[in-house]
């Protein structure tokens, strides 16, 4: 199902693109931390990219800048929680929180899985890469994608959505990686830090299904940055 598991058309519907601003600001605040100038700081302005291609208002992106970098008063103070277990059907899963309030996240996040299983951390860990991920579609018609990822650094590659490419990284190769991509005919769309599972899970419709609702409900939550899930197809 890709490296990253993504609610089918959520990012047509105008609230859901309220929630995908809503969480790009929180990752510009903590990757602000490290400096507020973009040129300077290779994190966020991979961030603050993402968040022009979605069309992020710029009043949000400079107000999440300052407040991460400490410029505003009140500053964030945010906080990166992962949590494992299973979906149902025994499909592992892993999510990424960031969160200014931690004694609410564990609470919402235990109820949340109440049809799966809530596990402790390694649980499900051992059976995910924690990998670079840069997702870019072809900008040119030559553009191939076995010559991008060898001649750009990356480890490997795999279809993703629309007929764009996942390029899977080393963690230190990231940046490296989404600089050189445009010197081989693609455009980079987003570059983050996640995890990539090594046996996903086969399920049949209704099973499948199950586990969609499943995971639907735990990327409603606001403190739910990402989820990654072994689960094929």
């Amino acid at each position: 199902m890709g490296a990253q598991w993504k609610a089918r058309h959520k990012e047509i519907a105008a609230n859901a693109k309220g929630k995908i601003f809503g969480k790009l600001s929180k990752e510009i605040m903590v990757a602000a931390k490290g400096g507020a100038d973009p040129d300077s700081n290779s994190r966020l302005r991979l961030v603050v990219e993402q968040a022009k291609k979605v069309s992020m208002p710029k009043e949000t992106l400079e107000r999440a800048i300052k407040k991460g970098a400490g410029l505003l008063d009140g500053g964030a103070t945010l906080e990166r929680l992962i949590y494992e277990g299973f979906a149902p059907h025994k499909v592992p899963v892993i999510v990424e929180c960031l969160t200014d309030n931690v004694n609410r996240t564990y609470p919402n996040i235990r109820v949340l899985f109440r049809k799966g299983q809530l596990g402790a951390s390694g649980s499900v860990a051992w059976d995910f890469d924690h990998v670079g991920m840069v997702e870019a579609t072809p900008a040119a018609k030559n553009a191939d994608a076995e010559v991008a990822a060898i001649e750009a650094g990356a480890q490997d590659f795999e279809p993703s959505e629309e007929g764009a490419t996942l390029f899977i990284t080393d963690l230190t190769d990231l940046d490296a990686v989404c600089k050189a991509l445009p010197n081989f005919g693609f455009t980079v769309t987003s570059a983050q830090i996640g995890y990539r599972p090594k046996n996903a899970v086969t399920l049949n419709d209704e099973q499948r299904a199950e586990v969609e609702e499943f995971l639907e409900a735990i990327d409603g939550d606001d403190d739910v940055q990402n989820v990654y899930v072994g689960l094929a197809g």
